[in-house]
C-alpha cells in the first residue's frame, strides 16, 4: 500500500468496547450512554437518533423517516430496514389538478409534500429486532435533554436561523421551534417540552403512540388546516418493511447499501465502474482520479434517477444495473481525457439536510443508521405541542406520468437517505451472499440529499485506494455533482489543490470552490472500522459538522 499523500489534522479514535460517531457530541454521548447500561449496537443508535432529534431539528426528526442496516456478529449477516413513509392515499393527479399544482415537482414547502413519517415505527421495529434494552431506556437520554434543554452547537445554531427564514417562520405552528421567533445561538440553551411529551409517549406506548392516539389526531388536524389530505388512516397503516441488502465486491470487499426506493444503488454502480480502473496508483488528490470518480458518478446517477422507485410500483432491474458485465460496458463512455455531461436522465441536485449515525459495539454488532427531514426542518409544519416538524419527503416524487417515480397513492417516493456497512469476503472469489458468513470491515455514510452517494464512494475510495483511516478519509476535500444553467456542474471543496481545479476546468468540467458553513453541501459522514483479528475500533467524525466519535470507556 502506498503513502498516503494527504495527512488529516485530526486524530482518529480507538477503542474496543463499543465506539458511537455522529455530527452532534450530546448524541454520541446519549449512545454512549446506552452502550455503557449494557445496549448494543441497535439499541445505541435509536439513542442517538433520538438524541438527534432535540440537538439537532435542523436536520432530523421524528417527523421524518429512517434507514438502516444492521451486522449481526453472531449470524454474520448483514439486514437492511426501510423506514420511509408513503404519500397519502387520498392525493392524486386529480386532486393536484384541481388544487393548480401540477407542474415539474410539488412546491418544496407544501402540505402535499409530507408523506406518512416512517421514523418512529422504523425505531421500534429496529429495536423489536435487534434490540436489547426497553424503549424507555433508550429514549431516556433524548428526553432529558428535551426537557431540561441543551447548549446549541455552532453549526446548528447557523442552519437553525436559515431554516427559521426559509420555513419556520410562515409554517404552522413554526415558532414552536424558535426562542421568540429566532433561532437559538451558539451555546444558548434551547428546551422543548412538546418533544420531550412526544417521546415519553413513544417510550410508554411505543410505535402505537405515535401513529394512533393524540400525537396522530394533531398531525392530522394541522396537515389539513396547511391544506394537505393525509388522513388518520394513512398513519395507521403504516409499516416498515425488512429487505436484503444489495452490494457488490469492490476490491474484495462487499459493500452493502439498502435497495431501492432508496438510492444506495448509485453507490453500487459507481463504485463498479471504478473497479476497472487502478485508482490505488493516483494520489488522493490528483485531477485524473478527481475525473474518473466524477464521471463515474455521472453515469451511476444516469441510471439512479431513472429506474430508482418504489418497488411495489414498478419493476427495477437491480441485477442487471449491478453485474459487472454492465459496468464492463458502461465503462466505455468513460473518457480519461475529457468530461462528458450527459443531462439526458438529469444529473442530481444537491442539499444536505440529514443525519448520519454509526454504531459498533463490544460484540462487534453494528448499526448504520440515518434519519432526516429531508430539506433542513422539512416542510417546517409542527403539530401543535409535540416540538417536532413533518418532513417534505414527497417533493422528491415525479409529476411525469411516464416515470417511474410518479406520484401515486400510498406510493414511496425516490429516497436520498442511504446508509452504508462494508463486510470483508470469506475468499478472494467474493462469493458470499448478503453478509452471511463474512466478517464486520466497516459502518459508515455520509448524510446530504444526493451528496450521498458520491460522499460513499469518495469516502470508501479514500479508506481502500488511499489508504487513509477514517478520519482522514472523511477529511478529505471532496466534490459534488450538482446542477446549473450549463447542464451540470461540480461543486469542489475548499482544500482541493488550485493545480487540480485547472486540470479539471481543462477537461471540460464546469466547476465552482465552495467554502465555509456551506461545506455541508458535501456532506457530513461518520466511519467506524473494526480490526476482525483484535477487535479494534478504528473511527472518524466529519469536521464539517458539530459532532465527533467517542469510544465507551
Amino acid at each position: 500500500m502506498k503513502t498516503p499523500t494527504f495527512n488529516s489534522r485530526r486524530s482518529p479514535v480507538y477503542g474496543r468496547r463499543g465506539i458511537v460517531a455522529t455530527s452532534q457530541p450530546l448524541a454520541t454521548a446519549a449512545g454512549l450512554e446506552v452502550l455503557s447500561k449494557g445496549g448494543n449496537a441497535a439499541d445505541a443508535a435509536v439513542a442517538a437518533a433520538a438524541a438527534l432529534n432535540v440537538t439537532e431539528p435542523t436536520s432530523t426528526g421524528i417527523g421524518g423517516d429512517m434507514f438502516a442496516l444492521y451486522f449481526d456478529a453472531q449470524t454474520k449477516k448483514v439486514t437492511a430496514l426501510n423506514g420511509s413513509g408513503r404519500a397519502p392515499a387520498a392525493l392524486t393527479f386529480d386532486r393536484l389538478k384541481k388544487e393548480g399544482l401540477l407542474a415539474e415537482s410539488l412546491p418544496p414547502f407544501h402540505a402535499h409534500t409530507v408523506t406518512v413519517p416512517g421514523a418512529c415505527a422504523g425505531w421500534c421495529d429496529l429495536i423489536e429486532r435487534h434490540g436489547s434494552l426497553s424503549m424507555s431506556e433508550i429514549l431516556a437520554p433524548a428526553i432529558r435533554l428535551a426537557d431540561e434543554g441543551f447548549p446549541v452547537a455552532p453549526m446548528t445554531s447557523y442552519f437553525w436561523a436559515r431554516g427559521v427564514d426559509r420555513q419556520l417562520k410562515s409554517s404552522l405552528n413554526g415558532h414552536e421551534l424558535t426562542i421568540d421567533g429566532r433561532a437559538p445561538k451558539a451555546g444558548e440553551i434551547f428546551r422543548n417540552p412538546g418533544l420531550a411529551k412526544t417521546l415519553s409517549v413513544i417510550a410508554r406506548e411505543n410505535k402505537r403512540g405515535f401513529y394512533q392516539g393524540q400525537i396522530a389526531e394533531s398531525i392530522v388536524s394541522v396537515i389539513k388546516e396547511a391544506g394537505g389530505c393525509l388522513s388518520e388512516d394513512d398513519l395507521e397503516s403504516h409499516v416498515s418493511t425488512w429487505e436484503s441488502p444489495i452490494s457488490v465486491n469492490y476490491r474484495g470487499l462487499r459493500v452493502h447499501e439498502c435497495p431501492p426506493n432508496g438510492q444506495g444503488i448509485t453507490a453500487l454502480i459507481a463504485l463498479n465502474l471504478l473497479e476497472g480502473f487502478d485508482l490505488a496508483s493516483l494520489d488522493s488528490l490528483l485531477p485524473e482520479k478527481m475525473h474518473l470518480m466524477i464521471e463515474a458518478m455521472r453515469l451511476a446517477f444516469a441510471d439512479a434517477r431513472w429506474y430508482v422507485s418504489d418497488p411495489a410500483f414498478s419493476n427495477i432491474p437491480v441485477e442487471e444495473l449491478l453485474s459487472k458485465e454492465y459496468a464492463k460496458e458502461r465503462r466505455k463512455l468513460i473518457d480519461m481525457k475529457r468530461a462528458s455531461i450527459d443531462p439526458k436522465r438529469g444529473t442530481p441536485v444537491a442539499s444536505s439536510n440529514t443525519v448520519y449515525l454509526s454504531v459498533v459495539d463490544k460484540f462487534g454488532n453494528a448499526c448504520s443508521f440515518i434519519n432526516s427531514n429531508y430539506m433542513g426542518f422539512g416542510t417546517g409544519i409542527v403539530p401543535k405541542g409535540w416540538g417536532f416538524t413533518l418532513q417534505n419527503r414527497g417533493h422528491n416524487f415525479s409529476l411525469d406520468p411516464a416515470h417511474p417515480n410518479v406520484l401515486a397513492p400510498r406510493k414511496r417516493p425516490y429516497h436520498t437517505i442511504i446508509p452504508a456497512m462494508v463486510t470483508k469476503l470469506p475468499s478472494p472469489s467474493g462469493r458470499g451472499v448478503g453478509g452471511e458468513g463474512e466478517v464486520l470491515y466497516a459502518s459508515y455514510g455520509v448524510m446530504g440529499g444526493f451528496m450521498q452517494p458520491q460522499g460513499h464512494v469518495q469516502v470508501l475510495s479514500a479508506l481502500v485506494d488511499d489508504g487513509l483511516d477514517p478520519q482522514g478519509a472523511l477529511d478529505l476535500p471532496r466534490f459534488c455533482i450538482d446542477v446549473d444553467e450549463s447542464g451540470g456542474g461540480v461543486a469542489i471543496e475548499e482544500g482541493m489543490p488550485k493545480k487540480t481545479m485547472d486540470a479539471l476546468k481543462k477537461m471540460g468540467h464546469s466547476i465552482y470552490e465552495v467554502k465555509g458553513y456551506e461545506r455541508a453541501l458535501f456532506g457530513r459522514g461518520q466511519v467506524i472500522l473494526r480490526d476482525a483479528e483484535t477487535g479494534v475500533l478504528c473511527a472518524g467524525s466529519d469536521p464539517r459538522a458539530d459532532g465527533c466519535a467517542m469510544a465507551l470507556v
